[in-house]
């Protein structure tokens, strides 16, 4: 039996996962590790925790699989997108990462659109300056820390922090590199004359791939760390979102995905660069060889649910500790015990700034419309609506770029929730259908792997075979005026707190 490997390295931690060659499960470990905001809408990593967490699940899934390392024919790496890791001539990382849901960038990005514009932007990154990308990173780095940036010898991704940590190798892949503002996602490499004028060494930047392609080779020193054996292929990889896409079959036009992580995410394949003039949706190459892919993102949406959590359920907290119950079971089922609307209660979801549709760093989220008659059930329930809103707005932004919608299928530790399933439906007026493929960005970049180790021909192939429809979630039609009559007042509200700012 051959077997593929997956790493994840995700915001709140590093999944890896043991897969065979049908896309079966054999194992899977993940290691946590902190995030640091050192100020309000600054948010930090170590990549070296990254590592950490990569070597120990490595480690984890061969010894407890019992699996012999010289049959894992592939390893692909998938990770947050947009963080910048900076690493010095000796290859030492010269500060903490400056991650995807961070805003401290607000001037670098108007001094973008003052030098190339937005509309070329957009024509060649697929987006306008947006302050989680990797490029408004790097010219804060230059602006506030000289010193760290005369340093510079590379810089990478996080999956490709990993990559080089394996294999000895600077490379990265389009899919994750589109999300740097530095690729011209039309030629799928890097634009010469958008670092020209903005006074950037290419030499700085690792080598593109296709997502497909095999990228390096673990060495020696790695595999005596991890128990991998020598020269395991590495491939490309993806980002996590279009790894994620892979896992859930989104590989051809008419298949729309939603995912309710840390992030919310609506995610659709086109056989072409669509664009919205706007740029209220991302346009980025998929991991797909010669597909591209538009994304809407929602910067707050498990994030809110993880946040209320934290904030206002101590009790809850307590029960489930009591109970020996999952926390979110508990709180999603206390949401039914409120009805659509949540009482009148609307929730922003604009915990760090948001992204789609409004591409605004500094709005704060809100609960609007409280009164005294209502609870804790209809707050939680205002949460798990206000992030469907949110989605649907990336939805409906996708369907007015005249992107086909035949099946949308939801994943993400949100849609594990039977509550927030239907919810989003609702919301949604479309069904819903779950993927069996729970280990989402890992099962992609695995598949990418074995395309690169020949195990399967195509990407389309592998899903094909692997990748299984679950449960479906049809919309009730009984709430659908309800909640298009929340949904209008939801989306008034943002030009009426925007400026809200203290």
């Amino acid at each position: 039996m051959r077997y593929l490997l997956g790493l994840d390295i995700g915001t709140s931690g590093t999944k890896t996962a043991l897969f065979d060659e049908y896309g079966n499960t054999i194992r899977t470990a993940t290691y946590e590790y902190n995030l640091f905001q050192p100020q309000v809408g600054w948010a930090e990593q170590d990549p070296n925790d990254w590592w950490e967490a990569s070597v120990k699940g490595i480690k984890n899934v061969i010894e407890k699989s019992k699996v012999q390392a010289s049959d894992i024919k592939g390893i692909g790496l998938s990770g947050q997108m947009h963080g910048l890791v900076m690493v010095d001539k000796d290859n030492k990382v010269i500060r903490n990462s400056i991650i995807w849901c961070d805003q401290r960038t607000e001037k670098e990005c108007d001094y973008m659109t003052e030098v190339i514009g937005k509309e070329r932007l957009i024509k060649i990154t697929g987006n306008p300056a947006l302050t989680g990308f990797t490029l408004s990173k790097l010219l804060w780095i230059k602006n506030n820390e000289p010193e760290n940036y005369k340093k510079i010898h590379k810089i990478l991704l996080p999956k490709d922090y990993i990559r080089f940590k394996l294999t000895d190798i600077f490379a990265t892949e389009v899919s994750d590199a589109s999300g740097m503002q530095m690729l011209d996602i039309n030629t799928r490499d890097w634009s010469q004359e958008l670092l020209d004028d903005l006074r950037i060494d290419r030499s700085i930047l690792a080598d593109v791939y296709e997502s497909v392609i095999v990228s390096g080779k673990v060495t020696e020193e790695a595999a005596k760390l991890t128990g991998l054996a020598v020269n395991t292929p590495v491939v490309g990889g993806a980002g996590d979102q279009a790894a994620g896409a892979i896992g859930n079959g989104i590989v051809s036009e008419g298949i729309i995905s939603t995912t309710i992580g840390t992030s919310g995410v609506v995610f659709a394949a086109t056989n072409t660069p669509r664009f919205d003039k706007f740029g209220r949706v991302h346009t980025l190459c998929h991991a797909v060889p010669n597909k591209w892919h538009v994304m809407g993102v929602t910067q707050g949406a498990g994030l809110s649910l993880n946040w209320f959590k934290k904030t206002f359920c101590h009790k809850d907290i307590e029960e489930s500790e009591k109970l020996g119950k999952n926390i979110y079971d508990i709180l999603t089922e206390k949401a039914k015990d409120s009805k659509p609307g949540a009482n009148g209660i609307i929730y922003l979801p604009y915990l760090m700034g948001e992204r789609t549709p409004h591409i605004d760093p500094n709005v704060k989220g809100a609960f609007l419309g409280v009164s005294l008659i209502n609870n804790h059930n209809d707050f939680i329930r205002s949460v798990l609506e206000g992030v469907g809103f949110s989605l649907k707005n990336c939805l409906d932004i996708i369907e007015d770029m005249d992107v086909k919608v035949d099946h949308i299928r939801i994943s993400g530790g949100g849609a594990e929730s039977e509550v927030w399933r239907q919810i989003l439906a609702d919301i949604f007026q479309y069904p819903l259908t779950t993927i069996k493929a729970s280990e989402g960005p890992a099962l992609g970049v695995a598949i990418l792997a074995g395309v690169g180790a020949g195990i399967y021909e195509s990407v389309e192939e592998a899903c094909c075979k692997i990748v299984k429809g679950g449960e479906k979630v049809s919309p009730n039609e009984e709430v659908k005026e309800e909640y298009s009559k929340v949904y209008n007042l939801y989306n008034s509200a943002y030009p009426r707190v925007k400026d809200f700012n203290i």
